[in-house]
């Protein structure tokens, strides 16, 4: 029997078949009944790959069947593989299908095993860092002379190009230590003590594109996951930028609000105007361009401890007037659309110090405590799915995915849990405060940041600006992937031949292969 498949366009328009050497139809038999091919394709649609293997036994015209292209390009779909593909991308899509299940366990049982390479981002000329961003692998870092720099952990380019200030900005003495920074797909932006935001295009070059100044100091910064509209909070006063049709940067929104700013992000995804959400104190505000400011939560005298947003919701912690009272810590989570409260989870002594919806699964919520425990929530229920103990002190960030979670301390302590046992798998320690961590579903960036940006007794003079490099901080970079784990694309550290029984990186818990050996 051949087969032969002309014609795809649009939906899915289904083929037909010339069947030879037997007197066959092209009918399929359900049973007693015969349906049409095309029919009986739309009822395998429902099917899953075991149920497809299954069928596939039944009788040749059911393998005909079931291991039609259009079934399994579906199926690599809605799993989420290969989206920008189209069918006539591949020959077999069963196999292609296969092959990413299969680098799909591989990486799990990298994650699960610390299989990889990991890299040290560090800035050579003494100075310290003071904030760190990533976005899709892409990190940013701004110290305290005034330098901002790139890493591309994508293609393993770690000459770290220095992104230059604006004009007349280079006049002779220290500059202005960076206080935030942040990247997406398309821009990089860094606010600096002075008061000072440079904006720069990743896709145009080093010089900035847009620059623009506070009479006071910064107090937050926020980056739209997408687009470019970028948001500053300086004294009591929230303002955002963006480009108009032309490509010309003018100031969107201006806010002025009752307090000082602590947290502010942009709510992702938005069409039209970009919309922010500020926290200040013991107020929520959500702010639209074109329309007066609104409070969202306000209850006196319980502050807002983080704050994290989604395309639908924010997600905040307050702090509670403790147990006598029956107010104890909380997370509290508001719909944008009605400004509402949905559920108030969590109950706890310590204060919640981080909180991750945006990158969280469906219904679920990650946050982190300064009682020194990750707990992971399901919003549908408002109660706690697991309760996860071994920071030393606070929690000061956390990720997760579907099966994993990334959280950092204020020790400096890494550490990677499986979600749903409840268990740690591995992790890292470093000298400084955990500020940063973001993965995908085979690299991980995580940040060490002083506190301390001017240390004393740093070098040997007192005067000297260059600091020690245990008073630096540090950003570590991991692949887990098996496409990059060639030799040349890994450190010297994960390339030992054995033949030493120990190894030394400052400030590091060695990975493989050094404490494997006994």
């Amino acid at each position: 029997m051949s087969i032969k498949r002309m014609g795809y366009s649009g939906k899915v328009r289904f083929s037909y078949f010339l069947f030879s050497s037997q007197n066959e139809i092209n009918e399929v038999p359900f049973f007693d009944i015969q349906l049409p091919y095309e029919l009986a394709l739309k009822i395998f649609q429902y099917l899953g790959r075991t149920e497809l293997g299954r069928c596939a036994q039944v009788s040749r015209t059911w393998k005909v069947l079931a291991e039609d292209e259009v079934l399994w390009y579906s199926l690599c779909q809605r799993e989420g593989y290969l989206p920008d593909t189209s069918i006539s991308d591949c020959s077999c899509w069963k196999l292609a299908l296969q092959d990413c299940r299969a680098k799909e366990r591989t990486l799990r049982t990298n994650w699960k095993n610390r299989i990889g390479a990991v890299s040290q981002l560090q800035y050579e000329l003494g100075k310290v860092l003071c904030d760190v961003h990533s976005c899709d692998g892409v990190a940013i870092a701004g110290y305290t002379s005034g330098d901002v720099r790139l890493w591309d952990t994508r293609t393993w380019d770690y000459t770290a190009p220095i992104l230059e200030p604006t004009c007349g900005s280079a006049d002779p003495g220290p500059q202005p230590h960076v206080s935030f920074v942040r990247i997406n797909s398309s821009l990089a932006v860094a606010a600096y003590e002075d008061g000072t935001v440079n904006v720069w295009s990743l896709m145009i070059g080093r010089e900035p594109i847009h620059h623009y100044q506070h009479n006071q100091r910064i107090q937050a910064l926020a980056l739209g996951l997408r687009g470019a509209a970028v948001a500053t909070a300086s004294g009591f006063e929230v303002k955002v930028e963006s480009p108009d049709d032309r490509g010309y940067w003018q100031t969107t929104a201006q806010f002025e609000i009752q307090k000082l700013v602590n947290f502010l992000h942009m709510v992702p995804g938005g069409v039209g105007k970009p919309v922010t959400i500020a926290a200040a104190e013991d107020i929520v505000y959500l702010l639209k361009a074109e329309e007066p400011g609104r409070v969202l939560h306000s209850v006196y005298g319980q502050p807002v401890t983080c704050l994290d947003v989604s395309a639908s919701e924010a997600a905040f912690g307050v702090k509670g007037f403790g147990w006598l009272l029956n107010e104890t810590n909380k997370i509290l989570l508001y719909s944008l659309e009605t400004g509402q409260c949905v559920t108030k989870i969590g109950s706890s002594l310590g204060d919640f110090s981080c909180v991750n919806l945006q990158d969280s699964p469906p219904w679920m919520l990650a946050t982190g405590n300064k009682d020194r425990r990750v707990r992971v929530y399901d919003l549908r229920r408002s109660t706690s799915l697991c309760s996860l103990y071994a920071h030393h002190l606070g929690v000061s960030a956390v990720q997760m995915d579907d099966w994993k979670i990334v959280s950092g301390g204020e020790e400096g302590l890494v550490c990677v849990w499986d979600q749903r046992m409840g268990t740690k798998l591995w992790e890292m320690h470093a000298r400084h405060p955990v500020r940063h961590i973001w993965f995908n579903t085979h690299s991980l960036i995580t940040a060490n940041i002083p506190d301390e940006k001017s240390p004393r007794g740093a070098s040997i003079m007192d005067d000297d600006l260059t600091a020690h490099r245990r008073h630096r901080g540090i950003i570590y970079a991991y692949e887990f992937s098996v496409d990059q784990l060639a030799r040349e694309s890994t450190l010297p550290i994960c390339r030992s031949s054995y033949d030493e029984v120990t190894g030394y990186n400052y400030n590091i818990g060695l990975a493989v292969p050094y404490d494997n050996i006994r």
